[in-house]
Order: C-alpha cells, then sequence, then structure tokens
C-alpha cells in the first residue's frame, strides 16, 4: 500500500477529536472517498471514556467497535499508512488509518500536557511531511482556536446538522393574519363521527405546512392538518373553545399554544410528543399532568418514566447515597417542583405530593438506565432534550415499546453541554426529522407565564 504522498488524487485526511466520535460513533464513515485519521491520544480518551457510567460511555464502545472492524485483521504498517474503508457491495471508499507521533523535537509547537495540544502537534508534523489538505474535526471551538493558530485547517462536525438556523424550525403551528378561509379558493367540508372535515384547495397564499401542524388565524379557527395530496390540504376543524377548556389533573391550558400541546399530549394515536419553548413556558407542567391523567385516571399507561439529560449527572450520581431514585431526585426537581404547582390549592400542598409519589406509578430513571431497556405502555418523559446529541435521542426514542408515548421538553436557548449549539442539537435534530411523521406532534410553546418577574428577565437578560 502506498503511503499518504504517493496517491495519485491526494484526497484530504480529516484528523477526527474525541468528541466528534463522542458525538456520532458513526462519523468516520460519512467522509466519503477522504481519508480519516484517528489519533492515539483519541484512542486513549476513547478507552478511558468507554467502562465507566458515563452517558457517553455506550457511544464510546460503539466507536471503538467499529474501528476494530474496519480495521479488522490489517497489519501495523497498513494501520499507521491507511486501510480502506469498505461500503457494503459498492466496494472501497476512502481510508482509515490511526496517527503515530514520530515528530522531532523541532516541531513542538504546544506543550503536551492535554492531548488537545498532543493532537494538534501531530498535525503539526503530518502537514510538513505531507502538504495541505490535512483537516482538524472537532466540537471544541478552544480547540479549532488553537489549531488555527498552528496553522492547521478546522472544521465543525455537522454531517448530522439538518439546519443552518433555528430560526428556520417548525414551531408546529401557523399563524394566518386576518381569516385563514379568504385564503382559500375551493373547499369541500363534510361531517362524520361528531368532526368536521375541510379539503382544502391550496393557493400561494397558504403557508407551506407539514402533516400533524395546526394553522390559526386571528378568527378563532384552529386547524389541524391530517393530509396533504395533490395541491390540497385535508384539514380537522378543531373548534377553539373545547381545546381551551380541556382539563388533565386539575390543569388548564392558559393560552391556543398550551391548548395544542396538551391536545397532543392527550390524544391516543400521538406517540411523539416534542415541546419546545422558553424557560416557564409550561412545558414540564403540561407534560406532567397528561402524563398522570393517563395513569391514575384513564389507564392508559402503566407508569411514567422520567428521566433528563443533565450536564454532570451520569459522573456524579454513583457517588451519591441510596436508591437510583434518591439519586436521581436532585436533577429531577423540576417534577417535584411541577407536582407542587398541579396541587398547590390542596389543604397541605407536601402531603398531596408525598401522597401522588406513592400512589402514582412514577419512576426516576437515568439516561444510562435506559439504554437497552424497551418500555411497554409506558409514558416516557424525557426533560433537558437540548443537552442530547441526535445519535443519543435516537437511542433513547428507539426504547419506545408497544402502547408507549414519548414526550421530549427542551429549550434551544438553554444548552449545557460545550458540544452542542441550537443547531446540532439533539432536539433540533428530533424536530426536523420528524416533521412528517404521521404519528408526531411538535409544539413551540409561547410565553413565559410562570410570573411578571420570569417573563421580564426571559426578554431582558
Amino acid at each position: 500500500m502506498d503511503d499518504f504522498g504517493s496517491r495519485s488524487t491526494q484526497p484530504t485526511l480529516y484528523v477526527l477529536d474525541t468528541n466528534v466520535l463522542i458525538h456520532d460513533p458513526n462519523a468516520l464513515l460519512n467522509f466519503q472517498e477522504h481519508h480519516v485519521a484517528i489519533p492515539m491520544p483519541v484512542l486513549e480518551e476513547l478507552d478511558k471514556l468507554k467502562g465507566g457510567k458515563l452517558t457517553v460511555a455506550a457511544e464510546c464502545r460503539q466507536a471503538i467497535r467499529l474501528i476494530d472492524r474496519l480495521l479488522g485483521d490489517a497489519t501495523p504498517e497498513q494501520v499507521e499508512r491507511g486501510v480502506p474503508i469498505q461500503r457494503g457491495k459498492s466496494g472501497a471508499c476512502g481510508w482509515l488509518s490511526i496517527l503515530m507521533s514520530k515528530r522531532p523535537e523541532s516541531l513542538t509547537w504546544l506543550s503536551e500536557d492535554q492531548n488537545d495540544n498532543k493532537i494538534i502537534n501531530q498535525m503539526v508534523e503530518l502537514k510538513s511531511s505531507r502538504g495541505g489538505n490535512v483537516v482538524l474535526v472537532t466540537k471544541d471551538i478552544n480547540m479549532r482556536l488553537k489549531a488555527r493558530a498552528c496553522g492547521i485547517a478546522t472544521e465543525d462536525y455537522q454531517t448530522d446538522q439538518l439546519v443552518d438556523d433555528v430560526g428556520m424550525l417548525s414551531r408546529g403551528y401557523h399563524n394566518v393574519a386576518g381569516s385563514f378561509w379568504d385564503r382559500v379558493s375551493k373547499v369541500d367540508t363534510r361531517q362524520g363521527h361528531g368532526r368536521t372535515w375541510h379539503r382544502v384547495q391550496l393557493t400561494e397564499d397558504l403557508p407551506s405546512v407539514h402533516v400533524n401542524e395546526f394553522i390559526l388565524d386571528e378568527q378563532g379557527f384552529v386547524g389541524w392538518v391530517k393530509g396533504i395530496k395533490e395541491g390540497e390540504l385535508l384539514v380537522l376543524d378543531m373548534h377553539q373553545e373545547p381545546l381551551l377548556h380541556q382539563e388533565a389533573w386539575g390543569l388548564n391550558p392558559r393560552d391556543i399554544y398550551q391548548a395544542l400541546a396538551l391536545f397532543a399530549l392527550m390524544e391516543p394515536d400521538i406517540h411523539l410528543v416534542n415541546l419546545s419553548g422558553a424557560a416557564g413556558s409550561g412545558k414540564t407542567i403540561l407534560a406532567l399532568a397528561a402524563a398522570i391523567e393517563q395513569t391514575m385516571v384513564s389507564k392508559r399507561y402503566r407508569r411514567i418514566i422520567a428521566t433528563r439529560s443533565v450536564q454532570g449527572l451520569d459522573e456524579d450520581i454513583g457517588f451519591l447515597p441510596g436508591t437510583e431514585a434518591e439519586k436521581m431526585e436532585p436533577w429531577l426537581g423540576a417534577i417535584t417542583d411541577n407536582l407542587e404547582a398541579l396541587h398547590m390549592d390542596d389543604e397541605s400542598t407536601h402531603g398531596s405530593v408525598d401522597y401522588i409519589l406513592q400512589k402514582v406509578p412514577l419512576q426516576f430513571k437515568s439516561l444510562n438506565y435506559i439504554r437497552g431497556r424497551s418500555f411497554q405502555q409506558s409514558l416516557i418523559l424525557i426533560d433537558e432534550c437540548q443537552n442530547l446529541t441526535p445519535h443519543q435521542m435516537k437511542t433513547i426514542i428507539t426504547r419506545a415499546g408497544a402502547g408507549s408515548k414519548v414526550v421530549c421538553l427542551g429549550n434551544l436557548a438553554q444548552i449545557d453541554t460545550p458540544y452542542l449549539s441550537a443547531t446540532s442539537s439533539g432536539l433540533t435534530y428530533l424536530t426536523e426529522r420528524f416533521k412528517d411523521f404521521p404519528h408526531g406532534v411538535h409544539i413551540t410553546l409561547q410565553g413565559v407565564p410562570r410570573s411578571v418577574l420570569a417573563e421580564y428577565a426571559e426578554a431582558n437578560m
């Protein structure tokens, strides 16, 4: 096998950082005909993280297994120079190698007290021997800055990024100025099973919509888009007053957006509900009220599985005393806070919350313990979804078994993990990927009903 410099096409050599493989364990398959190199410090970090109780441990193990499978029985010399990446029946496409350091001391740029610096130094050496077309791929902004200062080209890993601007994400509904019917050229209205259906001829004045989105106008019309075919919309007339007078465990929606969210949470044919919005917009309390109603009253679900993504959670949970539920309690305070809010008018709020926690089949689970499980007839409530990667989001949602419903809650303005942004978050990925799913609803909640203080802080700080 030829070395890097003698290949005729001289493809770009992409060097992957650890956080890229944690973000997407299959990342090294996404560089087409180019050469992918894994530095030795990255393998060491993956090895260090794979055996712990961290949320990322499973991603590390998956990445290591893929690297091992691709390298196969290659000799050490082949591993260093590059092994063809087999892509099914299409044959080899691209190359994979392990990046070794053989750098003379004269090329040392950064002190090697950090793995990031070791990787950058290896790339300086590689560029000096190979020439151009060497690129560092990392989610770490600071590492990209250091590499650029050393003359190394850098990129963020954005293969799974579906949108460039979160402002372009669907909100789950479309507000139409004036009357919706003024924009309709032809309509066929039918009644059936107590519901009113409109088959609407599409015009240029109508917004571009997706299945299960809502249309709202200033005259009080609320339509639920249930079909899109051959220039027509099939719209279910929802009637605003019944929506606003819904109730779940004593909770009523405060505005039409909360009403749409509560409707989706209570609708049996909807298996995925994705609620986003600012702090205090009602995401958690709506989801919790609907969950308790459907486990305690209608008995639609056998239990509620509550979990959330929090930086530091899995690093710290093992050192806390008590059971898994007791360990999870500090990070699931939002659940108990909202339980208190649901029972504020009770004679003894604290007693009511304790009673509910004893009677409701509510289980607090770490994300670590959800992997590999399958939950039947459960309502799976995932809070702080903005801190999940797209791969983690897929891993969790695929845990839903027969008769289960998944509710994802998040706020893209409050991302806590350093390697995610609003555009690369799993919550954004979920919203975009499921916008045409016939059994899913996404609603972006409006306003901050929590308090006048919270509303002012959200708008002005």
